[in-house]
């Protein structure tokens, strides 16, 4: 060495030794930082409960009025007064329209005044026939007129009669120029205006009882089946499963009344295979409107002693699922799983993990398999109440 550094000037040795030791330097923190073990990352984790999970079905429908009335009137005339507020609730017999009743008046007056002209006649006709009936015994009048007498009275009985008849209708036609609700419920917006010449086929507007409200939606005859049988089972076939529905309605709320099932179609629909199912709820508020948007659930099936954990803890890997378990150790294992159906906020695991065993529910996005971690219990979201309206 002393030789191959002979000749080199002293700042030339001087820049070599400090290059050794820089060197030296760097290495050695090289190692210092391979030797450091990263934090760990901070998540919660849930335990594989197990517990009976109910299964539920869905359905999508519509919602229609428990009863449904087209309001058109029975007489032609001029519309003159609309007399309720459209949308509002209205009780039966309230007067929503008024038809000009004059034409109708003079009629009931004009029938009223045939009527009396003929009481009027039929009077005198009674009066002939309780004369003439002693003097056609005695030989005084004939019997040809006594017979006359007796067949006049029996036409001005008959003329009354039809008078009475026809000042019925009279009253009739005019009592229905003023239009009342049939039903007690929601009454919509006027289709006919004030002023406009209305008739028999006219629609004025429309009506609906709205409490309790019906959810209509088709099932499967499979579906159907399934659920006949388990009314057969029970004790009484004929009755339904009270309060057995959930609705969610548009905006994915939960209604928060339950509802029955009323009514099941006749038939199965050849077309789609399917059997129409009306259900009641209850609808104190109005809220729910026909023609709205229906998904309608109901549990039709048990799972006993079903492992789940929160769906949150469950990742969709290319269309299989997979979730990540913490060891005693704190260390985390990817691990697929087989997913059954979900239920509420939890997923029912089928295959792949035990009871008790720790899954990441939140942060499982961050972790990898061999990640060191510093697990906190994971605490379910408790679900906002629906307001009702």
């Amino acid at each position: 060495m002393r030789r191959r550094l002979h000749g080199l000037s002293t700042r030339t040795i001087h820049t070599l030794a400090a290059a050794a030791l820089l060197s030296a330097w760097i290495s050695g923190c090289g190692k210092s930082q391979q030797a450091a073990a990263p934090p760990a990352m901070d998540v919660l984790v849930a335990e594989v409960v197990e517990k009976d999970v109910p299964v539920y079905q869905e359905w999508v429908g519509t919602i229609n009025g428990y009863i449904n009335a087209v309001i058109r009137p029975q007489v032609k005339g001029y519309l003159l007064t609309k007399n309720y507020n459209e949308g509002s609730v209205v009780q039966s017999g309230q007067l929503l329209f008024q038809i000009d009743p004059r034409e109708f008046q003079a009629q009931l007056d004009q029938w009223k005044g045939q009527l009396a002209q003929a009481q009027a006649a039929l009077v005198k006709t009674q009066l002939d026939v309780a004369r003439y009936t002693p003097l056609a015994k005695e030989g005084a009048v004939s019997q040809q007129e006594l017979d006359n007498a007796v067949q006049a009275n029996q036409a001005n009985l008959a003329a009354v009669d039809s008078a009475k008849a026809s000042v019925e209708q009279a009253a009739l036609n005019l009592g229905w120029t003023k239009v009342t609700a049939p039903i007690s419920g929601v009454a919509g917006i006027a289709i006919a205006q004030v002023g406009d010449l209305v008739e028999p086929t006219t629609q004025l507007t429309t009506m609906s009882q709205l409490d309790p409200i019906k959810a209509v939606f088709p099932v499967s005859e499979q579906e159907y089946l399934r659920y006949a049988r388990g009314r057969l089972a029970g004790e009484d076939p004929k009755a339904p499963r009270k309060d057995a529905l959930e609705l969610y309605t548009a905006d994915g709320s939960l209604y928060p009344f339950r509802g029955t099932v009323s009514v099941i179609g006749r038939e199965v629909d050849p077309r789609t295979g399917t059997v129409t199912i009306e259900s009641l709820f209850p609808n104190p508020h109005n809220v729910l409107r026909p023609g709205g948007y229906a998904k309608v659930q109901a549990v039709v099936d048990i799972l006993p002693k079903a492992l789940v954990v929160p769906q949150a803890a469950v990742q969709d890997m290319q269309g299989s699922a997979q979730v990540a378990v913490v060891g005693p150790d704190d260390m985390v294992e990817m691990r697929p799983i087989k997913t059954g159906p979900r239920t509420g906020t939890d997923w029912v695991v089928l295959d792949g993990l035990k009871v008790g065993e720790r899954v990441v529910a939140q942060g499982v996005q961050k972790v990898r398999a061999g990640s060191k971690v510093a697990p906190r219990p994971y605490v379910a979201p408790t679900p906002a109440p629906t307001p009702v309206g």
